[in-house]
């Protein structure tokens, strides 16, 4: 991996002064978009169910098919980014989502929903990667980490937008037009930030790498061309066996993270209910706690990644995960349950920016190509996740399902070698 800060491409040499700033400012609005988009249509789906009739299961269906059309389109994004650049595939990705989240909420039927819903989570997961790309751009010419606060700042448009909803909800606006007012403010706010996006197509450097991959196959001296070939290729076909090795650490990294976020946002709740007895205005409080110490841990993050690396970053949030999650389940109580879902936050705050982060500096990936993996991947997670979980808790119970939070900080503090020790000065 390349993470050297002496390493960053031509183009951050050439940045004009100032232009660093509104960059960020402008690719930290993309993220922000992005977060409040969705966010905008959650608190509108029991108002979107009772007005097409749908029972439970088939509203289960058509709100899967948002996650199915991330999956489908996601693998296209690298391809999108290398031929038009990452600035406009994430501004046009948001505006394409804003559209597929507002025919979902004016709908006539289930299989109009699912199919907005569908296109939805095709423009957002493209949006995901672009908008992660151009930040990791502005990060090289920063050179230092940056990328965890823009996380920070999707969190928050995730926040603005469930408010927003949930306002429109009760002041009993129609979805169609409460979805109208969010689509055409945040799609107004991406193309006003556009003109600050870096320009220029993304950066490539297969050449360098290629370059020293050869100068590491050179034969001795007196070598025949053939031996030197041969040679040549045995490293190559090494090098490439290490390169995705990493690629699916990285992976898997990104897809523990994934799975805590995904155990408080899906059971957190549930458990602390049924389980433990909390009452309803207690038992939401398991994700509040998870959600917001991702928060403060992403706004912290930058800092602790240059003094420290993402390497002692992320073995030290895979410790407080396990520890801190798995003292709650070992220990079961109401508050601790609560202080353990805040730990499992804190620990994977900046595992998934640290992945993507590690992938598109691997070198011998075309650009986009290797944060374009582990986005798709990650979101097979997402989908395999529930029902993984749900299943252990229907044949032993919700609390040893749970256990896959600890065990997800143990994986991370075995796979986070290949992770930089340092990305800064």
């Amino acid at each position: 991996m390349n993470s050297s800060p002496t390493a960053a491409p031509s183009a951050a040499v050439a940045a004009p002064p100032g232009r660093n700033g509104k960059a960020r400012a402008a690719v930290a609005i993309l993220f922000l978009t992005n977060g409040a988009l969705f966010a905008n249509l959650l608190p509108r789906y029991p108002a979107i169910m009772a007005d097409l009739g749908l029972s439970n299961a088939q509203f289960g269906l058509a709100v899967a098919a948002f996650p199915l059309g991330a999956l489908l389109a996601g693998l296209a994004a690298g391809v999108l980014i290398r031929r038009f650049r990452s600035s406009r595939v994430a501004v046009a990705g948001t505006i394409l989502t804003s559209l597929g989240i507002l025919c979902a909420g004016m709908a006539p039927t289930w299989a109009m929903l699912a199919a907005a819903l569908f296109f939805a989570g095709a423009m957002d997961a493209v949006t995901d990667v672009a908008q992660n790309a151009h930040g990791l751009r502005v990060q090289r010419l920063y050179q230092r980490s940056i990328i965890n606060s823009l996380h920070a700042v999707w969190s928050i448009g995730a926040v603005l937008g469930g408010l927003m909803g949930a306002a429109a909800a009760g002041l009993n606006l129609a979805p169609g037009i409460h979805l109208s007012i969010s689509a055409a403010l945040f799609a107004t706010l991406t193309l006003c930030c556009y003109r600050f996006l870096l320009p220029g197509p993304e950066t490539d450097d297969d050449g360098a790498a290629a370059a020293g991959a050869a100068d590491g196959t050179a034969a001795p001296d007196g070598g025949s061309s053939i031996t030197r070939g041969a040679a040549a290729r045995g490293t190559a076909s090494r090098g490439a066996v290490a390169k995705y090795g990493v690629l699916a650490a990285l992976v898997l990294i990104a897809t523990a993270g994934a799975l805590v976020e995904d155990a408080g946002s899906s059971w957190s709740a549930i458990y602390l209910s049924d389980t433990l007895g909390a009452a309803t205005t207690i038992a939401g409080l398991g994700f509040v706690a998870l959600t917001g110490a991702q928060f403060i841990g992403r706004l912290l993050g930058d800092r602790l990644v240059d003094r420290f690396g993402q390497r002692t970053v992320a073995r030290t949030g895979g410790i407080i995960a396990a520890v801190g999650m798995g003292t709650a389940l070992v220990f079961p109580s109401i508050p601790g349950t609560i202080l353990g879902f805040a730990a499992a936050g804190l620990g994977v705050a900046t595992l998934v920016p640290a992945a993507m982060h590690a992938a598109d500096e691997l070198p011998g990936l075309r650009p986009g190509t290797g944060l374009t993996m582990v986005s798709w991947l990650m979101r097979v997670g997402f989908l395999v996740s529930p029902p993984v979980v749900g299943a252990i808790a229907d044949a032993a119970s919700l609390r040893a399902g749970l256990f896959v939070v600890p065990l997800a900080g143990v994986l991370v503090l075995a796979l986070s070698g290949v992770l930089a020790r340092r990305t800064g000065r």
